[in-house]
């Protein structure tokens, strides 16, 4: 059996097994390896090949009275990042790897860098949090000169910047925002030094802020940015603008928002309340 029957196989999966996207996807990559690697027989092409189809979801939304409760029951660095991934819109990793040197106090702006698809972007900066993050930050700096006298303060530079610029991974600038509690040796170069804040600890953290909120909405850090740019767009911001703030390649991506605001098919008034006010006449 060669690339035809392959084929069949994986439309029958697709078709009738319906099983996800991913799904197929491992089945091929599983016999395409085993075609090239172990009979030595690379799959030909696939002709008549039926893909499964990734069915289009809406994303979470949580109100802003959620927001609210969910922000409550987050503490320190977690409710730093989870202002940060609601009141800015960012990733969850866009937020942990923040650097001193991508706050802009003076102009209300973060710096994102290297973002998703390698692209650069700015921010807005909530107003209301220029006061705590100047605390945290005062504090990271205490943490820092530590560091310096111990001999572990060098961060991580990305692009070789560390051979260009020698000195730069012992500047406060460069250093994370939000660091992990502990000095871990970099598997790359053996360097002891501190690395940013485990993500997957913001992602418990903001499990369980939801749980104890009483949230029964499938609740994760992406959800914080998705309600982020909904109340932009329900507060008649621009899109183009929301598209900017997110990073977002091309506005059809950004327009999913608009699905699930209340001016959408949310704002259809079902004619029920009308027809039992009239029942009463």
């Amino acid at each position: 059996m060669g690339g035809v029957e392959v084929a069949v196989f994986l439309s029958h999966l697709a078709l009738e097994l319906e099983v996800s996207p991913a799904t197929q996807s491992q089945a091929l990559n599983a016999l395409s390896f085993l075609y090239k690697a172990v009979l030595a027989r690379p799959l030909g092409e696939m002709s008549g090949l039926v893909r499964a189809k990734r069915p289009r979801k809406l994303p979470t939304v949580l109100t802003q009275r959620e927001v609210g409760r969910l922000l409550c029951k987050l503490k320190g660095n977690h409710w730093i990042i989870g202002c940060l991934l609601y009141g800015a819109g960012l990733r969850l990793m866009e937020s942990v790897r923040l650097r001193v040197k991508d706050v802009d106090f003076e102009h209300g702006a973060l710096f994102i860098r290297n973002a998703k698809g390698g692209k650069d972007r700015i921010v807005t900066l909530p107003d209301d949090l220029n006061i705590p993050l100047g605390r945290h930050l005062a504090s990271r700096r205490t943490m820092f000169e530590r560091d310096l006298v111990g001999g572990a303060a060098a961060v991580y530079l990305p692009y070789a910047l560390a051979r260009k610029y020698p000195g730069a991974a012992i500047t406060w600038g460069w250093q994370y925002i939000f660091p992990s509690i502990r000095i871990s040796q970099d598997p790359r170069s053996g360097t002891m030094r501190r690395h940013h804040i485990d993500e997957s600890g913001v992602q418990r953290a903001i499990r369980t802020a939801a749980r104890e909120a009483n949230i029964e909405k499938p609740t994760s850090c992406h959800t914080l940015r998705h309600s982020f740019a909904t109340h932009l767009l329900e507060r008649g911001m621009d899109i183009r603008t929301v598209q900017e703030q997110l990073g977002h390649a091309d506005v059809r991506t950004t327009q999913i928002y608009t699905h699930v605001l209340k001016r959408g098919g949310m704002a259809v008034k079902s004619p029920l309340g009308d027809a039992l006010r009239y029942s009463k006449t």
